[in-house]
């Protein structure tokens, strides 16, 4: 692999604040420590401008060429937040917080792109300008709209934006990529029923929100296996039912929640159009009352062709043409660098981070030796564009 000696060189430095971060995750929009840590190291590393606060709480660094190229501003982008989850990992730098954890690698992302900055910094040997983005709140938060909404893009004049995500037991020294379609539209639902509630000896005078409930639940399955195209990709899995407090007592009411996945936004309004419709024909069928709160969270996350091939190139200059995989599977998981993709073009690629536990599995850590690896990917880019 061609690692840059330079970024090589200060290894250490980044993969112990890679480790401090692991040990004090945060979670969407409180990451004043972390955000914090990541405008000090940038001003250390003499970064041209470090403004925070943007989408709340995200912090972008400005790094100028050594050649000016007007209008032209590369975009990079790294994710901060953690997860509500208790670790389980037997680690030195475990996180030192109760129920919270770095279980998707974010850590690390930010690690990579801080390590990326300090080389741009040295060197600049590119024309234009490089903005680093550091995003708040990818875990359900949506901070990649609030920062696009907080004028990300034309505050600092983006034109093409990239991101990069660590992918577990993939090897070590690979990269994946796609254009198109990559990761699915993140769509939350609530189902709220409303039924009678009745003494459980006398179900003849309820409108029992359970037996109802058991339909709904067998209903939206024909959504994907009979209104979705099967050539298309989609799934709608429901995975909460509360209702009821007492073994004799039917309740008045019971709630459902759960998520819908598409890959195109036709199917998306397919999937809630459907839904609407089977839970009006099923309340009318009981005589119930069935309420759909369908909340749009993220939409499909759409590489560019031409940015991805850009991507897989320079990813190529590095690994090797072998090491690159061009047409990787796209994924129903969401991604929320999807509303910055929707602004201007750009591409996520995955890295290989080699054996591992899975994404959001309590014993997830994000693999230090690939903090080089990432770091020249980036600058590679830079260099590129």
């Amino acid at each position: 692999m061609n690692i840059l000696p330079q970024i090589q060189a200060f290894h250490s430095d980044i993969a112990e604040i890679r480790r401090d971060l692991h040990r004090h995750p945060e979670l969407l929009f409180d990451l004043h420590r972390t955000a914090e840590i990541v405008a000090r190291t940038l001003r250390d590393y003499g970064v041209d401008e470090v403004h925070e606060g943007i989408g709340r709480i995200g912090v972008v660094g400005i790094i100028r060429g050594q050649q000016k190229a007007e209008g032209h501003v590369v975009g990079l982008r790294a994710d901060m937040d953690a997860l509500p989850m208790q670790e389980e990992a037997d680690l030195p730098h475990a996180s030192s917080i109760s129920g919270k954890m770095h279980a998707c690698g974010h850590d690390g992302h930010t690690a990579m792109l801080l390590a990326a900055a300090r080389y741009l910094t040295q060197t600049r040997n590119f024309r234009g300008s490089v903005a680093v983005i550091f995003q708040p709140a990818e875990e359900g938060g949506g901070g990649g709209r609030e920062m696009v909404e907080d004028g990300l893009i034309e505050r600092f004049g983006i034109t093409e934006v990239f991101g990069m995500h660590t992918f577990p037991n993939v090897p070590v020294g690979e990269f994946r990529i796609r254009s198109g379609a990559t990761l699915a539209s993140v769509d939350n639902i609530r189902i709220t029923i409303t039924g009678k509630g009745a003494h459980a000896a006398k179900p003849q005078v309820s409108i029992d929100p359970l037996i109802i409930g058991a339909t709904v639940i067998q209903a939206v399955q024909t959504v994907v296996s009979r209104a979705v195209d099967p050539m298309e990709a989609a799934v709608v899995s429901l995975t909460t039912f509360n209702a009821g407090t007492a073994n004799n007592v039917i309740p008045q009411s019971a709630e459902l929640t759960g998520t819908v996945r598409t890959l195109s936004p036709a199917v998306r309004d397919l999937a809630e159009k459907r839904l609407r419709e089977l839970l009006a024909g099923i309340a009318s069928m009981y005589g119930a009352q069935i309420d759909l709160d369908y909340d749009r969270a993220y939409p499909v996350m759409i590489n560019d062709a031409a940015m991805a091939k850009v991507c897989a190139d320079v990813a190529a200059t590095i690994v090797g043409e072998d090491n690159v995989v061009r047409d990787t599977a796209a994924s129903l998981g969401g991604e929320d660098f999807a509303f910055m993709l929707e602004r201007c073009p750009g591409a996520m690629i995955y890295i290989g981070q080699g054996p591992s536990a899975e994404l959001h599995h309590p014993q997830f850590d994000f693999n230090d030796e690939i903090i080089p690896l990432g770091a020249t990917y980036w600058a590679r880019l830079v260099e590129t564009r």
